[in-house]
């Protein structure tokens, strides 16, 4: 089978996710728990893996306590 090219929007999401987490501390762990998510599939966000539902980014937004749009600042494709 083969392996789906991973997007460029998803791989710089991805990116900008880690950073943010790594910015306040956040293992991928604690990270998963604070935004109930699953610490792989956190794991798979960050490395541009998923293409995330806006259900999921709202999730990590409030686990970062930031709003939606925050996430996406100065993210390039």
């Amino acid at each position: 089978m083969q392996k789906k090219a991973k997007s460029p929007i998803s791989i710089s999401f991805g990116i900008r996710i880690r950073e943010l987490r790594k910015s306040r501390g956040l293992s991928q762990e604690a990270f998963a728990d604070l935004s109930k998510l699953d610490r792989s599939y956190i794991g798979g966000v960050e490395r541009g893996d998923r293409n995330i539902s806006l259900n999921n980014i709202k999730k990590i937004a409030t686990a970062l306590n930031l709003k939606i749009n925050e996430l996406f600042k100065d993210l390039n494709e």
